[in-house]
């Protein structure tokens, strides 16, 4: 069993190796109580033990990412409501580090070309980071969802109720890039809480209120 520190800095070097311009120890202290000095010796003890690389504190070796589950999930995030937190909630209780994907303006657009987006992906990005369930949240890659989950390589990504992937489609095309990955789809206790019916019944005056 692995010591909650142990597991919180690994999780600081994951989401470093997602993003090469966060480091470990930056991101740890927005979240815990810990001096550099401590988490220097922590990395030394982790490189010791084999779950960190020797040759580069900021990734980590087979066995230290097998320490961690990642569940993925992603979303456009335009309009935030208790569905969304519900759901994000619900996905980050399935594993250790929750990795929120933001979709690009241009991806939900293609999905949806008369959605109107409030925000762009840089705003909803910052929007869904401030929730305290989610550990990192990335904007989604060029492309389709599946370059992003090659990136992200999580062990479980989750659906929420109403999105309209399935959980076969995923299975089958991550099975096609040698993705291997565990899907499953998340409920809500709040059916009715959509974006879409917000917009709807409040139109652009939301914003106004």
């Amino acid at each position: 069993m692995i010591e909650p520190l142990d597991k919180a800095i690994l999780t600081a070097v994951y989401v470093s190796s997602l993003d090469s311009e966060i480091l470990p120890f930056e991101y740890l202290k927005d979240r815990i109580t810990i001096s550099e000095d401590s988490f220097k010796l922590k990395i030394d003890e982790l490189i010791e033990n084999g779950f960190v690389e020797k040759s580069d504190s900021l990734k980590l070796t087979f066995l230290g990412r097998g320490l961690l589950k990642i569940v993925l999930i992603g979303g456009v995030f335009d309009i935030v409501h208790p569905g969304h937190i519900h759901t994000l909630k619900d996905a980050k209780n399935q594993g250790d580090i929750l990795i929120v994907v933001v979709a690009r303006s241009s991806t939900a657009l293609k999905i949806n070309k008369n959605r109107k987006i409030y925000h762009d992906e840089y705003l909803r990005r910052e929007l869904v980071s401030s929730i305290r369930y989610v550990d990192y949240a990335i904007i989604g890659r060029e492309g389709t969802l599946y370059d992003t989950v090659e990136f992200v390589k999580p062990d479980i990504i989750a659906l929420g109720y109403d999105q309209i992937h399935t959980e076969k489609e995923i299975a089958v095309n991550c099975s096609k890039r040698g993705i291997s990955t565990r899907i499953i789809r998340l409920n809500t206790p709040f059916p009715g809480s959509k974006s879409a019916q917000i917009k709807e019944e409040l139109g652009h005056s939301i914003y106004d209120i």
